[in-house]
């Protein structure tokens, strides 16, 4: 190991100091290429989904990928390595190329963000680039950056006004979100009541079309396509796409031209790595040049739906919502401990001063970009006249052709119905109404048959089994009142718990066709997701999640060790010599693992409901009493009764989940609105993906006409077992039940339909 200090005269040995720098170079090259993996992976995405305003779902502002950029960016920073020859330059000018292509690419993350996100990530940028800018200043005087001196300001200068465009964009997503947010509460109102005095059509129709609403409300009001559809997202783009230009002409230029520059000779102490950087940055700015270029090109139909009317006037008008926050800010007091009244008014008039100013920079700002985008569309509208005319003489050629598929295509629209009304857009969006409708943005059809393809078809198979007609009566008799309870209270039930309860007990019992248990563990591995999504809509409090989790935890054993806990359910299979038997050695491990559980946690248990209980001590609980109500139920002593107790297991398996399901519909609705404006337009596609998967299930629960089978209400297990307990001793009505989301339990009287 060589020591760096002084040598025998006292001078500094810094020899050794420039040695590791091309491995530096390594690290900046190495976070340059994941920006770039990130920005195609959201570029691949938009095109696959057929969204051109690319949304940035991996290559977003964050913490983590601004230090990703900071370290990319440390060329640009570098104030004293020496950079002689035209290579080293152009690396210098690719790294602040870079800057432009990064701030355009991540324009729409805005959208995606929280409040304070916002305010903390544009900062954090922010003080990025004006360092970036001051130090390439310091360069250009001290000689580092020799030539391209107006390449790096002309991008310099795009630099600082994407990153204006950028805080005046990151002014309006609060104001926008809420307004978009308020009507689409609205507009949900309106669907519903629609959707309610529809008359004809099967359920599955009136679904789709309800959710057709839902899909076009969330998608034009999701916050990163309000973005990348709004005028400063455009001109972002054109001003990106101007960087990247300016960088490839410098690039040709000093390739081909070389001699129209002076290049100093000499190395770097960069050395090799700076040829590594300049190719992964160009073509990091060459890609993360494509999703600005097309939002800047889609947002110019958008504005301007006739793009051959170049005689169309643009209105240079800039809407409230561009400086609602700041005239809020500006109506709001000082919040500081001044005593002094004549200092406090001082500090008003700063205040109104600054904001003021910043208003009238929004205002400048919001008009520039308008201006870029009227220059664009003149452009544009040029290019897309001569093709319009190119298409109308290939047209003219194939006359016959094209008349049927335009007629084909003409009954096809108008067989969609009217769906304008629910196009969410901001002031001076009128346009986006016929836009959205014109390219038949509804991709409720497309989701639905991508579930088609997916229909969990084991559960469906296994409902066939239940008892569907007469109200999935075993649903009522799984876990019987006559067993007594290890407790004085009993916790609630969940839809999961019992499920993978029994399926552990049917594991257990001997001579089973180990054919027809794979065949119930793989349909359990099936529904189990669509359990899920029903208990966490019907759990919105989260008063089960013990509960919830304690069927995972034991589904995960099972599935995956055939162990409940730390049961062997295959050797206790084995070693039982009746289904009786198999059944009483679970209840007493239940029982005894309960007891052991309840000593060890015996302060939360005195203290804590129930249902707060711990994950273990509430699965054995469950599998305590489920096995002794298959012993109640069922006398377990040959081979024969075990093959009837697993038929038998399988039909309660089979009833609670056709109980569970039954809230299928509410689930849908609840993913439509119980969501955050961001995750919505998600959410809504998971909801259309969910009724092309469930399609056959909803129709053979819709086919036995439930009264709670709707969307208004959502039903958990332990109604359904009052229900039944209400139906076996013919009470009047059905006492009131505590609901997890609040909700009003539904009619006994109606209930009697079902079972009857």
């Amino acid at each position: 190991m060589v020591k760096v200090g002084c040598d025998l005269d006292g001078h500094l040995y810094d020899t050794k100091f420039s040695q590791p720098i091309p491995w530096i170079g390594i690290y900046i090259a190495a976070a340059s290429l994941l920006c770039l993996i990130g920005m195609a992976a959201d570029a691949l995405l938009g095109f696959r989904r057929r969204k051109f305003w690319f949304p940035c779902k991996f290559f977003s502002l964050n913490a983590t990928s601004l230090t990703l950029i900071a370290v990319a960016l440390k060329l640009s920073v570098d104030l004293n390595t020496p950079m002689p020859s035209h290579r080293d330059q152009l690396a210098k000018l690719s790294s602040s190329a870079f800057v432009c292509t990064i701030i355009g690419n991540s324009m729409p993350s805005l959208g995606a963000m929280e409040n304070k996100e916002i305010l903390m990530n544009v900062m954090a940028l922010g003080i990025l680039v004006i360092t970036i800018i001051v130090n390439i200043c310091i360069q250009f005087a001290t000689g580092v950056i020799y030539v391209f001196w107006q390449e790096h300001a002309l991008i310099m200068f795009l630099m600082l006004i994407l990153l204006l465009i950028m805080f005046s964009s990151a002014l309006t997503v609060p104001t926008t979100k809420h307004f978009l947010e308020l009507k689409y509460k609205k507009k949900y109102e309106l669907a519903l009541k629609e959707c309610s005095v529809q008359t004809g059509g099967t359920i599955i129709d009136k679904t789709k079309f309800k959710l057709m609403k839902f899909w076009i409300m969330a998608h034009t009001s999701s916050p990163q396509f309000v973005m990348g559809r709004s005028p400063t997202c455009t001109a972002s783009g054109a001003f990106c796409l101007l960087s990247a230009l300016i960088l490839a002409e410098a690039m040709l230029r000093s390739y081909f031209l070389p001699w129209s520059f002076r290049f100093c000779t000499g190395q770097s102490d960069y050395k090799w790595s700076t040829i590594l950087i300049l190719a992964i940055q160009g073509a990091a700015v060459g890609v993360g040049t494509i999703a600005p270029a097309c939002r800047w090109f889609i947002a110019i139909n958008f504005r301007c739906p006739k793009v051959n009317n170049t005689s169309r006037k643009m209105e240079f008008k800039v809407e409230r919502y561009w400086i609602e926050t700041l005239l809020e800010m500006k109506e709001c007091p000082i919040n500081l401990r001044i005593f002094n009244r004549r200092h406090r008014k001082l500090a008003h008039a700063a205040k109104l001063f600054c904001l003021k100013l910043c208003i009238q920079m929004q205002i400048g700002i919001v008009l520039m970009c308008k201006v870029v985008q009227l220059i664009s569309i003149s452009v544009v509208s040029t290019l897309l006249a001569c093709h319009n005319l190119c298409r109308k003489w290939k047209y003219k050629l194939n006359k016959s052709d094209s008349t049927c598929f335009r007629s084909g295509t003409e009954s096809q629209s108008d067989s969609k119905p009217d769906l304008s009304r629910f196009v969410l857009h901001l002031q001076g969006e009128e346009a986006l109404v016929k836009v959205v409708m014109r390219n038949n943005c509804d991709a409720t059809d497309h989701w639905i048959q991508v579930g088609e393809s997916r229909q969990p078809n084991l559960l469906i198979k296994l409902l066939e089994k239940s008892s569907i007609m007469q109200g999935f009566k075993q649903v009522g008799a799984f876990d019987s009142d006559l067993v007594p309870s290890l407790h004085a209270e009993e916790p609630p039930n969940s839809w999961s718990l019992p499920l993978v309860t029994l399926a552990s007990i049917a594991l257990a019992l001997p001579n089973i066709n180990r054919n027809s248990v794979k065949e119930l563990m793989f349909t359990l591995t099936e529904s189990l997701p669509y359990v899920k999504l029903v208990e966490h809509c019907v759990d919105r409090e989260g008063k089960l999640i013990n509960i919830r989790r304690a069927a995972e935890i034991v589904w995960h054993g099972v599935d995956l060790y055939h162990k409940w806990l730390d049961v062997d359910l295959h050797e206790l299979s084995v070693e039982a010599k009746s289904s009786k038997e198999a059944v009483e050695k679970l209840a007493e491990a239940a029982k005894a693992r309960y007891e052991r559980l309840k000593i060890e946690n015996i302060n939360i248990c005195i203290k804590a409901s129930p249902s707060h209980w711990p994950i273990k001590l509430l699965a054995a609980n469950s599998m305590f009493r489920l096995c002794q109500t298959s012993l109640l139920s069922s006398e377990c002593t040959s081979d024969l009764r075990s093959e009837r107790l697993f038929e038998e297991i399988t039909v309660v398996i089979s009833d609670i989940l056709g109980a569970c399901l039954t809230n299928l519909l509410h689930v849908m609705s609840a993913k439509c609105l119980d969501s955050t404006i961001e995750e919505r337009e998600d959410n809504v596609g998971q909801a259309v993906h969910i009724l092309g998967k469930t399609k056959k299930i909803i129709e053979m629960l819709d086919s036995s006409e439930f009264p709670c089978f709707n969307s208004s209400r959502s039903t958990n297990i332990d109604d359904w077992r009052i229900m039944h307990k209400q139906k076996k001793n013919q009470l009047p009505s059905l006492p009131s039940s505590p609901q997890s989301d609040n909700e009003t339990s539904f009619e006994s009287s109606d209930l009697y339909l079902t079972i009857d």
